[in-house]
């Protein structure tokens, strides 16, 4: 249709029309740009006249401040979205990668400030008391604040740094007063126990019943029907256990980990090489130059068991036995003379003649009567039999040049020379087949047949190296996720234990649960595997059954039954 000229034409019109709106775009977005900036510098100035309006206000009046101060601490801010809001990691695990110390005290006080809403929104609530808007509510009130405690307690009590154990102690009195306040509102409380006093006309089933029952027991333990001065004094001996509960488990955390004992070559004369292994794997985390002997039950107590040498096995032992009970400012005498005034004192409030009565009255044993005349009938034929196995042992270590009766330290080494002496049963021969590995695989190969259930480890973020996690499935579908926390180490409390990081429930939410297996087990070097003994192995069984319980567990978050599978 065009020449070569009219082409040409043609283009360079073309090429000029589309700078010309370039050059009108870029002018028009400085227009924005400009506009923007303008009204980001109004913004800025309204918000500093009304900042210094509402400082000049709070300043006049203590409701204002408060007003300001819960606007300020509620601003999102990225540690708090890290610490309990929607997490995008696998299973919903908490970001222990991303999370760090000092995370928490602001994510803290925003959940407890976001649980004291839920709970005025139940009181508040105009409509009559039921199931569901006072039970139920109260159930599902608190989800952020469980996302907190449940990532905080889970690293505090198995990896308690400094740092950690210096919030534990900021945070115990700031929650027993959070949840203090709560059993003691006497609004929220006739609330619960109108639902209580209506509870046959409401047609529950067994589960809503026992959630009922559970709630408003609960509230009456807490000392929700007490009043005046007497509700005051509960507020404060709650507080003050909890203070003292976490001075009493710091102590003796820090007894346990700063008490070593080091072993020269001659020293490791007589122990099995399992025992060797991990006395020097234990100097070599505590930065020693050689092998060391610690409070943790996984070495002490085999070195008692195995260590020819008495006079280490007299000074191990009266260190272990002398936890927190050394002097200074970890002995706990003073704090568990303390704990047992204000027990008493607690029970006696609630109107119990003791505290025994108090904390039996939920238990299977129901009464200290029924206690006691269990315990007596164990007494006289238990301490018959240790007398009589004090004379065989006392014996024993005559021939040694022992003169008189045994002493505390001698019992497990000369029970154990007893033991393969009587019955040729030598527990370091036996060690090689309780192998950690092979342990954990067959406590998952019984929940497999006994329960269908299969285990898939699973990389994760988790709060140590040490930590392992699983993904167990039914049928090719999500059940819970199993974390495994085996070896000893500094900053671990002693023992064994169970717990959650997510509860199993279908009600008031549908959730999978996150469960926890924490042990202390003797961490060998890395070329070597761990070695199990007979009541090590018998501790991971257990523990595992507590897992299989809350994996296997459907109801309430707070109320755990059975499957019928």
């Amino acid at each position: 249709m065009f020449g070569g000229e009219g082409r040409d034409l043609a283009e360079t019109e073309l090429e000029g029309a589309e700078k010309r709106y370039a050059q009108a775009k870029a002018r028009l977005q400085a227009l924005k740009n400009r506009e923007s900036t303008r009204q980001r510098k109004l913004d800025t100035r309204r918000k500093v006249i009304l900042g210094g309006a509402l400082l000049d206000l709070a300043e006049r009046d203590s409701g204002a401040a408060a007003m300001l101060d819960r606007l300020i601490r509620n601003l999102p801010r990225e540690q708090d979205r890290k610490a309990f809001a929607d997490w995008d990691t696998p299973f919903d695990l908490p970001p222990f990668d991303a999370i760090s110390d000092d995370d928490y005290p602001p994510a803290l006080d925003i959940a407890l400030d976001r649980h004291s809403e839920e709970i005025a929104a139940i009181v508040s609530n105009e409509a009559e008391p039921d199931f569901e808007n006072t039970i139920a509510a109260l159930e599902a009130s608190g989800e952020a604040l469980d996302k907190v405690l449940s990532a905080f307690f889970a690293v505090a009590g198995a990896d308690a740094t400094p740092r950690r154990q210096e919030l534990q102690r900021a945070f115990s009195p700031k929650l027993a007063k959070h949840f203090a306040d709560i059993s003691a509102n006497p609004a929220l409380f006739a609330k619960v126990k109108s639902v209580w006093d209506r509870r046959d006309t409401l047609n529950l089933d067994a589960q809503d019943a026992r959630q009922l029952f559970l709630v408003h027991r609960g509230y009456v333990r807490a000392g929700a029907a007490l009043s005046g001065e007497e509700a005051e004094r509960m507020k404060a001996i709650k507080e003050r256990l909890a203070v003292l509960g976490t001075a009493f488990t710091q102590n003796l955390l820090k007894d346990e980990s700063d008490w070593v004992m080091e072993l020269t070559e001659e020293d490791l004369e007589g122990l099995p090489d399992f025992l060797i292994d991990a006395a020097r794997a234990a100097g070599t985390e505590m930065g020693r130059d050689g092998p060391v002997v610690t409070l943790s039950r996984s070495l002490i107590v085999p070195f008692l068991q195995f260590s020819p040498r008495r006079e280490l096995r007299e000074t191990a032992w009266k260190a272990w036995t002398a936890r927190g009970a050394f002097g200074g400012e970890t002995d706990n005498r003073a704090i568990a003379a303390e704990v047992l005034a204000l027990r008493q004192e607690r029970a006696e409030l609630l109107g119990y003649g003791n505290f025994a009565q108090y904390k039996l009255e939920t238990e299977m044993a129901g009464t200290p009567e029924a206690v006691r005349n269990l315990l007596l009938q164990v007494w006289e034929p238990a301490k018959a039999q240790a007398l009589a196995d004090q004379d065989v042992l006392s014996a024993m270590a005559a021939k040694d040049g022992v003169n008189g009766p045994i002493e505390g330290w001698d019992w497990r080494y000369y029970s154990d020379k007893r033991r393969r002496a009587e019955h040729d049963l030598d527990e370091a021969a036996i060690k090689p087949y309780f192998q950690l590995e092979n342990m954990i695989a067959a406590a998952f190969d019984c929940a497999n047949r006994l329960f269908g259930l299969e285990f898939r480890e699973v990389t994760v973020p988790t709060y140590h190296p040490d930590v392992r996690t699983w993904e167990v499935t039914r049928d090719g579908a999500h059940v819970a996720v199993f974390v495994g926390d085996y070896f000893a180490r500094g900053t671990k409390r002693s023992g064994a234990w169970c717990s959650a990081i997510r509860s199993q429930a279908v009600r008031p939410r549908s959730q999978a649960p996150v469960v926890v297996n924490v042990c202390n087990f003797a961490k060998p070097p890395k070329e070597r595997a761990a070695l199990l003994s007979y009541d090590d192995a018998r501790t991971l069984f257990h523990e595992f059954g507590h897992a299989l319980h809350q994996m296997l567990s459907v109801s309430y978050t707070h109320l755990t039954l059975p499957t019928k599978r």
